[in-house]
């Protein structure tokens, strides 16, 4: 298989990006840290949680090696790399909201549930863990599966190690999640799991990084952010 060398610019690229990323994460700690007496069940990301993400950092140069888009791949739009990423995950935000927040749980919080956190904190706490997440489920063990793909056989079997890392990266987060409640529930919650969790290691493939995270910000936004925004200044 081709391969095509990394430029310099890419290179830095991808460090800018993923190194603002890593700062908006640490004002997140700071932030929370400032604000936490005012809170009862703040959730605060610790000095550990940022370590974990520069472990993310040796990979960033090796997308072009793995036959993978770098951050700001020339040839691939916004729209291909944001806009339509981002629209995918707010459908999957809105339908958890509407499944799980109306249909399941449709009598007012009398506290903020775990899962949102108070605004515009939740900001920071949710992008973070967007970031986390897809630096673990995505970053590093598709680009290792599919340099593996590039080097074993000379590439003969690319195609087989693409979509055995897609199918599994894809399992980890419904199963690890695996949800409680009736089966319908049950059911709807591995298949949604699965699906945006699928969505995104394609778009992973074909449009890099960046669109992987944005399709999760998309779902975030709807089902963490706005929805808290809703519970803390109408519910509660």
């Amino acid at each position: 298989m081709t391969q095509r060398l990394i430029s310099r610019k890419e290179i830095n690229d991808n460090l800018i990006i993923y190194c603002l990323f890593i700062l908006i994460a640490t004002v997140g700690i700071f932030y929370g840290n400032a604000i936490k007496s005012s809170h009862l069940f703040l959730r605060i990301w610790n000095y550990e949680n940022l370590l974990l993400l520069f472990v993310g950092i040796p990979f960033l140069f090796l997308q072009s090696k793995a036959s993978l888009p770098n951050f700001l791949e020339v040839g691939i739009s916004n729209k291909q790399r944001l806009l339509k990423p981002i629209l995918i995950g707010s459908v999957f935000g809105l339908l958890d909201i509407i499944i799980i927040k109306l249909l399941l749980h449709p009598e007012p919080y009398t506290e903020l549930p775990p899962f949102l956190q108070p605004f515009p904190y939740s900001i920071f706490l949710f992008f973070s863990g967007a970031l986390e997440i897809e630096v673990y489920y995505r970053l590093i063990p598709l680009t290792v599966i599919l340099l593996l793909g590039k080097w074993i056989l000379n590439g003969r079997y690319f195609n087989i190690f693409l979509w055995t890392g897609i199918i599994l990266t894809s399992l980890r987060e419904p199963l690890e999640q695996f949800p409680n409640g009736e089966l319908w529930y049950i059911s709807y919650a591995l298949f949604t799991g699965f699906l945006m969790n699928f969505l995104q290691a394609i778009y992973f493939k074909n449009a890099g990084f960046l669109a992987s995270i944005t399709l999760r910000l998309g779902h975030y936004l709807f089902w963490h952010i706005f929805l808290g925004i809703y519970v803390q200044y109408v519910e509660l």
